[in-house]
């Protein structure tokens, strides 16, 4: 159909859904160079940027004769140097079906947190391997991680299968041997396309080279794969961002939908005060809606006057997250510094933010060759199994069941580094933790008397309410 005017074209554009993906392969897989072909065949590069394009590969290209069509993401001048991907570079387009975010990101294994960062936020990954070398170390690697991220959509791109005259016993060969892998790591949706970036096989149109493949090329397979199932709308997640109060009129909870649907009159929980309520109003910036899903932001109105300040939740009283101080996680180290085992942290999940104490490392993950081992601490991009303990309950699932309530990060607080990134796996029951003890108090030494014990209590009360066991011992006068 075509478009009268700029605002249908707009209002149509507006609808469209969004798909996140990353590229992730070894050095020389061709990651950028698939991206940038992807961008150049579908007609998404200006005037400006394709002559700046054809100037640079004459002077710093490494594609000979032709377009080095990697040099729309290596930006960086050491990426150019050294013909790597070093940090996450992001490149955004759009088709007539779907809006595209790609996260080009370093194949090193020194780059890992690089691709933590890039994949955080995936719905679906890229893995490139090169048709000569098949399944190596590094896609192994990558496809840990990527399982890991809890991406679900995985996409074996068998690149350079010009290099080996497009032979389909070696790409049914490479195929069979990362289906093995990805059982094994538990990834369930796996589509394979064997192409060639440097020259447009398979990339935005079918090939007439590869006769015997029959799946769809790579730009037709990413418009159409269905990501809306991905997100978890049976648990209603809603963590309380702010308190909007501009009159004395009105008073609502604003925030983003981590997961779920909540409806005008659904009954819901405020956590931890487990205090109930039902939902007056769904407001937005455009109006009043009778229901609102994730990933929406709102405001949300309640009948009852409840206590709620940022950092608490609300959710369903017949479906609540699990409520604890204590829990088990993978968990990646982010940080330059190693880890300090006797190190205090602030813990950031959804608006929630306290402070947390690594309290014991299960095992630690040869992210080469999945195999676990003993660790008494971690070091820049290793990854590991460990117990947390916080300071104060928090409202969380498992990341498995809900990215949104099930990831986390740990923040030094004396850099403000982002010390490490973790996915919760389970709550840990309150009988397998060392109770934590307070230093006794003696009161008389502190110039504290019988007039001061009921503001006392009240403070131990607040403590234990905390899971901290707390002795006060109150001396005879």
């Amino acid at each position: 159909m075509a478009i009268s005017n700029i605002k249908e074209f707009l209002d149509q554009d507006e609808k469209k859904d969004q798909l996140r993906l990353l590229t992730a392969g070894s050095v020389d897989d061709g990651k950028s160079t698939l991206i940038g072909r992807l961008l150049f065949d579908s007609k998404k590069l200006y005037e400006d940027q394709l002559q700046a394009l054809e100037r640079d590969s004459k002077r710093v290209g490494n594609a000979g004769d032709h377009i080095d069509y990697a040099l729309l993401l290596d930006g960086l001048k050491a990426e150019r140097e050294e013909g790597i991907t070093i940090d996450v570079a992001y490149r955004y387009f759009s088709t007539n079906q779907r809006k595209f975010i790609i996260a080009d990101t370093p194949g090193h294994e020194q780059y890992t947190r690089n691709m933590i960062t890039g994949g955080s936020t995936a719905n679906l990954a890229i893995i490139l391997v090169d048709a000569r070398t098949g399944v190596i170390t590094q896609t192994r690697r990558h496809t840990f991680l990527v399982s890991l991220l809890g991406i679900k959509h995985v996409v074996l791109a068998v690149n350079k299968m010009d290099l080996v005259d497009f032979d389909r016993q070696v790409f049914d060969a490479i195929v069979a041997d990362y289906k093995a892998l990805t059982d094994k790591v538990g990834i369930e949706d796996v589509t394979c396309i064997p192409l060639s970036a440097l020259d447009g096989d398979n990339v935005v149109e079918k090939s007439d080279r590869t006769p015997w493949y029959d799946g769809p090329c790579l730009l037709d397979f990413l418009e159409t794969v269905p990501i809306h199932t991905d997100r978890n709308m049976t648990d209603f997640r809603y963590p309380v961002q702010y308190v909007l109060r501009p009159n004395l009129d009105f008073r609502g909870f604003s925030g983003k939908i981590a997961s779920g649907v909540v409806r005008v009159g659904d009954e819901v929980m405020a956590l931890p005060s487990r205090k109930t309520s039902r939902v007056k109003r769904i407001v937005t910036y455009d109006g009043d809606l009778q229901e609102a899903f994730c990933p929406q932001c709102v405001t949300l109105t309640l009948e009852d006057e409840i206590d709620i300040s940022r950092g608490e939740m609300l959710v369903h009283p017949a479906d609540q997250p699990c409520v604890g101080r204590h829990f088990e996680a993978m968990f990646v180290w982010m940080d330059e510094e190693p880890m300090d085992s006797g190190k205090h942290f602030y813990l950031k999940q959804t608006t929630n933010t306290t402070r947390a104490t690594v309290d014991g490392i299960c095992y630690q993950v040869d992210v080469n060759t999945m195999e676990r081992r003993e660790a008494d601490g971690f070091k820049l991009n290793e990854i590991g199994r460990v117990r947390i303990t916080t300071a104060k309950p928090l409202f969380f699932d498992a990341y498995a069941e809900n990215k949104a309530t099930g990831a986390f990060i740990l923040i030094d607080p004396v850099t403000n580094n982002t010390s490490a990134v973790g996915m919760i796996i389970a709550p840990v029951d309150e009988k397998d933790i060392e109770t934590e003890r307070l230093p006794e108090l003696n009161l008389p030494k502190l110039g504290i008397g019988p007039e001061h014990y009921e503001a006392i209590d009240r403070a131990v009360k607040d403590l234990e309410r905390q899971g901290l066991a707390v002795s006060v011992i109150k001396a005879k006068p």
